[in-house]
């Protein structure tokens, strides 16, 4: 298995992103081509993928931002197919990001994971993730 950042738009990619997304989410929105080359064109994301016998079996996004105390990275959308789970996918997903926002001088990375989420957050912790004592809030704006 090979983690690999995604610099240039290909069909494929595209392709196993759709087939990805409804592992996310009940409700996933179809990603288009322009969607996806503003993720990879972007300068304050990174799109890797999990690579395995010419297929693509799991992403994540890593986004990159500066505040007034710091650099920081959240990792957003980690999936892997289904089929590819129990097999070090996603740690190699999140072990890559942490790379790779080190190599970009972050300072943090964070992430978050639905409660009922307990393998994910299980591996979390295990690479040294720490839950915070704070609350998300979320509004939608659209």
């Amino acid at each position: 298995m090979n983690i690999i950042e995604i610099k240039n738009y290909a069909d494929p990619v595209l392709d196993a992103l759709n087939d990805l997304l409804p592992q996310l989410s009940s409700l996933p929105k179809h990603l288009t081509e322009q969607a996806l080359l503003a993720i990879i064109q972007s300068d304050t994301t990174r799109l890797l993928m999990a690579e395995e016998n010419n297929r693509y079996i799991g992403s994540l996004t890593l986004v990159l931002f500066r505040i007034p105390s710091g650099t920081r990275a959240r990792i957003e959308d980690l999936v892997v197919q289904e089929t590819a789970r129990d097999k070090g996918v996603g740690k190699a997903l999140v072990l890559k990001a942490i790379e790779t926002a080190r190599a970009l001088g972050v300072e943090a990375v964070e992430l978050t994971s639905h409660p009922s989420r307990e393998a994910a957050i299980t591996l979390y912790k295990k690479l040294g993730f720490e839950k915070r004592d704070t609350h998300v809030y979320r509004r939608k704006v659209s």
